[in-house]
């Protein structure tokens, strides 16, 4: 209806570092806020829980190896039974917030990974997930390859007889035109895009904002849809993290959101 008016929210906000439980309580305690201000839609970064792996494009390959082993236990198992986003739920369901969070899935009973966006709406129902369909560049050390039957919509309960659909890309799928394409055929009304804190990785500083907003604007304009971004901050104990883990790097600074 054109008297139809959505309020929406961006988490620009520091996961606590490679913490999935911790990072998890953050995400009610945001939804809780969220439902303060009557925000219907929150949209989180990528992969908020447990944060970006920014170790990937910080240090070499072998390096890594025990850093990519904890990222994997600390990657959230999806449930529709509930699992690790069970309280999440709730919040949504008590506070009517709608959210897509970022996560690192690990599908249960394995250690596949993928780079992934959950939809629950203000019902505290899991709608379904979005994996990555390519992981971009290094980032392939982590997550498998998503697939084209996970790019769709969902529709977001905003009265007892309306709703609003929601599509999400997430980081560099926003480059990809046909996925865009697709979402765009689907009837969306609102693209959530999701990005880690690409301007504090060295070489992105002067370009990273500039590229995703103009993203973010084209697809408005050519898709005639609002558009919602919400970056990840790197913050102190993101960094100190990563050096009392792996060591002393010079390609990631703090920053970001």
């Amino acid at each position: 209806m054109k008297d139809q008016k959505i309020k929406v929210g961006a988490v620009h906000a520091a996961p606590i570092y490679m913490n999935k439980l911790e990072t998890l309580q953050k995400v009610v305690s945001l939804i809780e806020e969220a439902g303060k201000q009557n925000i219907d839609l929150l949209a989180f970064p990528e992969v908020f829980v447990p944060g970006f792996p920014y170790f990937i494009n910080s240090y070499a390959p072998p390096a890594q190896v025990s850093a990519i082993i904890e990222y994997g236990q600390q990657s959230v198992i999806v449930s529709a039974k509930g699992g690790d986003l069970a309280a999440a739920r709730e919040a949504c369901k008590a506070a009517k917030v709608g959210i897509v969070l970022g996560i690192s899935e690990r599908v249960q009973g394995s250690h596949q990974l993928f780079n992934s966006l959950v939809f629950i709406d203000s019902t505290g129902t899991l709608l379904g997930t979005h994996r990555k369909l390519q992981p971009t560049y290094a980032e392939r050390y982590v997550w498998s390859q998503g697939s084209g039957h996970t790019l769709r919509t969902y529709g977001f309960e905003w009265s007892e007889s309306e709703s609003f659909t929601v599509g999400v890309l997430c980081c560099w799928e926003n480059t990809m035109n046909l996925a865009r394409q697709s979402l765009i055929e689907s009837g969306h009304q609102i693209l959530a895009a999701a990005w880690p804190a690409l301007s504090t990785t060295g070489g992105f500083e002067a370009v990273a904002d500039i590229q995703i907003e103009a993203l973010a604007k084209n697809h408005a304009l050519t898709g005639q849809v609002f558009v919602i971004c919400a970056s990840n901050y790197v913050d102190k104990a993101c960094l100190e993290w990563l050096e009392r883990n792996i060591g002393l790097q010079t390609h990631l600074k703090a920053g970001g959101g």
